[in-house]
């Protein structure tokens, strides 16, 4: 098992062990702590994470501002690759299309599933990301391109 499951396996029956988990992957990459994800779900390729609304999240229009909905995408696409990828292979994103469907006005949750991806093979790896608000209504989505490589050998 991975560290990130691991982790995840070690506290999530601890009083609160869901937020400690969540903190915790968010520190890997200390910007996603600026949004507070909660993840809700984790598995070997899939991830399900949430997110509140809340004034420092906002936009002009008191509304989840778009950076803060991709800073959530990259987030559950990011953690669901690290619980993925074989111990030999690494990932960075290396491009992401957005598209902004709805306003974004009530908390929000981040579905990443990965399917079966076929990991013997290096290259790029698609991480489909799908927001939803709290009426269960689709108000983003995001393909983020995640290139896959062998780590170098120490």
């Amino acid at each position: 098992m991975n560290r990130v499951l691991s982790l995840h396996k070690k506290l999530a029956y601890l009083p609160f062990g869901k937020y400690l988990f969540s903190t915790a992957v968010a520190r890997m990459a200390p910007y996603f702590t600026t949004i507070k994800p909660v993840v809700q779900d984790i598995s070997k390729n899939y991830i399900k994470v949430t997110m509140r609304k809340r004034p420092s999240v906002h936009n002009h229009l008191k509304t989840v501002h778009a950076i803060a909905m991709c800073n959530l995408c990259e987030f559950a696409a990011g953690i669901c690759m690290e619980a993925s990828i074989p111990k030999h292979r690494r990932w960075i994103p290396v491009g992401m299309k957005v598209a902004y469907l709805k306003k974004a006005e009530t908390n929000l949750t981040a579905v990443c599933d990965l399917g079966e991806p076929e990991w013997d093979t290096i290259g790029n790896q698609i991480c489909f990301v799908s927001v939803r608000n709290s009426a269960d209504v689709e108000v983003m989505t995001a393909y983020i391109d995640m290139k896959v490589s062998d780590k170098p050998q120490r």
